[in-house]
C-alpha cells in the first residue's frame, strides 16, 4: 500500500442488484457508507435511477435508499461519462 501525494476522486456507480448495497431496506452496509462518506469528501455514490425505477415497479413499492447516494438517469451512462473523463473503471 503505498500513499498517494495526490486527491483521487472515487465514484461507486451501482446498477442492477448492485443496488442493493444503496437501498435503505436491504442493504448490509449502510452503515460504513456513511462512514466512508464522511471520512472521505471524495467520495461519491451514485444509484441507477432505471434500476431503481425497476426494483419499485417490481415491488410495487417506493424504495428509500441510503441519503448519501444520488441519483443518476442511468449507471451504464454514467460510468461511460466517467471514463471518458479520464475515470478508470475498478
Amino acid at each position: 500500500y503505498k500513499k498517494l501525494d495526490r486527491k483521487v476522486d472515487v465514484q461507486i456507480v451501482a446498477f442492477g442488484p448492485g443496488l442493493h448495497l444503496f437501498r435503505d431496506d436491504t442493504s448490509q452496509v449502510k452503515t460504513r457508507l456513511s462512514t466512508m462518506s464522511l471520512e472521505h469528501p471524495n467520495l461519491t455514490l451514485l444509484a441507477c435511477g432505471n434500476t431503481h425505477a425497476n426494483h419499485m415497479k417490481a415491488e410495487n413499492k417506493d424504495i428509500k435508499l441510503v441519503s448519501e447516494a444520488k441519483v443518476v438517469p442511468s449507471g451504464v451512462v454514467t460510468l461511460s461519462e466517467l471514463q471518458e473523463r479520464g475515470y478508470a473503471y475498478i
